[in-house]
């Protein structure tokens, strides 16, 4: 076979026709790697960077996630009771932070597994509280649980018994 007649062929001409596309075809792909990495490495640096340049969340949204610092207690407390004045429970919650409770009509109060009265709360009680906050940034409770006496020497009231 002669190369002049092999390079003439018209299945020379399509293997190199298919293979100058499949090379221009790699090239797009490459680029669209390259562009699609570049706005991806730009998006994590502008969430990285949020709280520095409009005062955002420290660490970015996803930073601090899971850190329980982060969150507002709206829709409960733990802590301890620093006043019972009628309907009406102060508890003094993590990092020493006061929540006014509201108890309502249909407020579940537990003691181990008896029901009792808020009236029954005194100062120094550790409770926790479910509830949902209302308009003047109060909790109306829906379940407060008094827990029972912590041994000497254990965490203070507020505090998580597990940390990461």
């Amino acid at each position: 076979m002669d190369f002049n007649s092999f390079f003439q062929s018209k299945g020379f001409k399509i293997t190199t026709w298919a293979l100058a596309g499949l090379v221009v075809l790699l090239l797009v792909f490459r680029l669209g790697i390259a562009v699609g990495y570049k706005k991806a490495g730009f998006s994590y640096r502008w969430g990285e960077n949020y709280h520095r340049n409009f005062g955002g969340p420290r660490g970015g949204f996803a930073g601090d996630f899971f850190d329980e610092r982060t969150f507002i207690e709206s829709h409960g407390v733990f802590g301890e009771v620093v006043s019972v004045d009628g309907n009406t429970i102060v508890v003094k919650g993590r990092d020493n932070v006061e929540k006014i409770v509201q108890v309502k009509d249909d407020t579940v109060v537990i003691r181990f597994r008896e029901e009792i009265t808020a009236a029954d709360l005194k100062p120094s009680d550790s409770i926790v509280v479910i509830g949902d906050p209302n308009d003047a940034g109060q909790i109306e409770a829906k379940l407060i649980r008094l827990m029972p006496a912590r041994p000497a020497g254990g965490p203070p009231p507020g505090t998580m018994m597990f940390r990461r």
